[in-house]
């Protein structure tokens, strides 16, 4: 399976969860706290990051869930 990172990012209809790199949106929910949930669970299967956007589009949070080293640098 790819590893491709899930960005949660605004949508007219609320928010919605997309594939980087993709055109169309994966999902689309009322809430964020819906999409983050929807997002995370795509994420763990791909094994890749989940970035969550603000409403200006801004990344406002990253979390990994792929192959981290361990222990992590710095």
């Amino acid at each position: 399976m790819p590893k491709k990172n899930q960005h949660v990012v605004p949508h007219p209809d609320g928010w919605a969860v997309k594939g980087a790199g993709n055109e169309r949106v994966t999902s689309v929910h009322e809430t964020q706290r819906e999409a983050i949930a929807a997002g995370r669970e795509i994420a763990i299967n791909y094994r890749s990051e989940l970035l969550t956007h603000n409403r200006q589009g801004r990344i406002r949070e990253r979390n990994s869930y792929g192959n981290d080293p361990f222990p992590p640098k710095g």
